[in-house]
């Protein structure tokens, strides 16, 4: 019997974990459940006489490495901070990772002794990154074998609330990590655009957003997602005019977040003064001029030049950024504040549904003309439990490990999902799962 260990009981990891469960008698699994909140890891394994929920302290090592060599294969669900750990363990014991996080520069640097051991680190093998690889791949191969010339590829993904009644001007709830939302953009902003690098820094990272119309689905928002340019090797696309990834909001999100950049709300590198009497007008006016006759809306208009009657001020009432309800934090910085009161608003009812939105777009060469094809992923959570993110997330993962312990993927060292004897098989079975690709046909 073969033992799955997955790392972390969070929300995410919902459906991730209930595959795993249901294929376990079938495929001969036993599947242990670890966190840091047992109780957590003990409702996701509750009525399943071959699961195991067990305590679990990434950061205690001698905990860490007992659960590990016990393993066959471990997904981490983890922080990806601590990613590096886990897999330095798994490589001392032989053991196989997946893990849904970017290749740290940490587990690169794994990729030689994890092939001398002859196990497999899989990263990036969730939603954005993961099923965008995929998918995309699944392309660019098939444009390759025609012999055709791809000449530009654009890809944006975004987890947003579904169409709704609800009077939510953002159109938005959290659907993952707070805090990586909160943060997003902080790091390098750089892409391929028509031969020209081209490099945006956080300041002006919400100014410079574009519309995508999605057929059947309306209008989005797309911003420009981290460091593009690394994937023209990952890819293989040396050569390519256009190589850009992006973020998808709705329309009027990026110019009413840019609010929060621009005044210093999203900064997270000090901790801030009396938060524990601060409220949410106290925070967000202590990034203002003083003033005294004037109002803290009247100062924020007046210094980033809004209408006090427009949608960005609009979306801020609704956040009840200017009430005079405390915080309730007792210290942080900016960025973990203002986390802490958008959660307020921004946490997902129980009959909330989320949405997964992917898009592609390739321009690719074939005999001598231009062409273009896109593919779209739309996916719709049944309520805040059964997310839309946590099956995207979560069953690539869950189905990569299975191909990994039934031997269908030979590949060993540090690897993301970019060739086909791993991602054909995932694709093929999130089709079955409901997860499909629509993507117009090549000419």
């Amino acid at each position: 019997m073969k033992n799955i260990v997955v790392l972390g009981a969070g929300r995410s990891s919902a459906s991730l974990i209930q595959y795993l469960l249901e294929n376990s008698k079938v495929q001969n699994w036993k599947i242990t459940v670890g966190d840091y909140d047992l109780s957590a890891a003990e409702q996701k394994v509750e009525g399943f006489d071959n699961a195991t929920a067990i305590l679990f302290d990434v950061k205690d090592e001698n905990n860490r490495a007992s659960i590990i060599k016990d393993s066959d294969l471990v997904i981490s669900m983890v922080p990806a901070m601590f990613h590096p750990l886990i897999a330095q363990d798994c490589v001392q014991f032989g053991k196989h990772l997946v893990t849904a996080s970017y290749v740290s520069d940490e587990m690169k640097a794994l990729d030689q002794e994890a092939k001398d051991k002859g196990i497999l680190l899989l990263n990036e093998c969730g939603l954005d990154p993961g099923i965008d690889h995929m998918s995309a791949m699944k392309v660019i191969d098939s444009i390759r074998e025609k012999g055709y010339v791809l000449k530009t590829f654009e890809t944006f993904t975004g987890g947003l609330l579904a169409p709704t009644q609800d009077p939510n001007p953002w159109e938005y709830k959290f659907t993952w990590n707070p805090r990586n939302v909160v943060l997003a953009g902080q790091g390098t902003v750089q892409f391929l655009q028509e031969g020209k690098y081209k490099f945006i820094p956080y300041h002006n990272l919400f100014k410079r957003s574009e519309l995508i119309n999605i057929p059947g689905h309306g209008y989005f928002e797309g911003y420009a997602n981290r460091d593009s340019l690394k994937y023209l090797d990952v890819y293989g696309l040396r050569g390519i005019n256009t190589l850009y990834r992006g973020t998808l909001r709705r329309p009027g999100f990026c110019s009413a977040w840019d609010i929060f950049v621009q005044v210093g709300a999203t900064e997270d590198s000090y901790q801030m003064e009396n938060v524990s009497e601060m409220t949410h007008r106290d925070f967000i006016n202590s990034f203002l001029s003083y003033n005294p006759n004037d109002s803290v809306e009247l100062k924020l208009a007046h210094y980033l030049n809004l209408n006090l009657e427009g949608p960005e001020m609009l979306r801020l009432k609704w956040l009840s950024i200017f009430s005079e309800e405390l915080v309730g934090l007792d210290e942080g910085t900016p960025a973990q504040i203002l986390e802490h009161i958008l959660k307020k608003k921004w946490t997902l009812n129980a009959d909330d549904k989320d949405m997964i939105v992917m898009w592609h777009k390739f321009e690719y060469e074939a005999h001598e003309k231009l062409e273009t094809l896109y593919a779209t992923i739309i996916t719709t959570g049944n309520n805040a439990e059964e997310t839309a993110m946590a099956k995207t997330v979560g069953l690539p993962l869950a189905i990569a490990a299975k191909n990994i312990l039934n031997g269908k993927i030979a590949s060993t060292g540090v690897q993301v999902p970019i060739v086909k004897e791993i991602y054909t098989p995932i694709l093929e079975e999130l089709k079955q799962l409901g997860i499909e690709i629509q993507e117009d046909a090549l000419v």
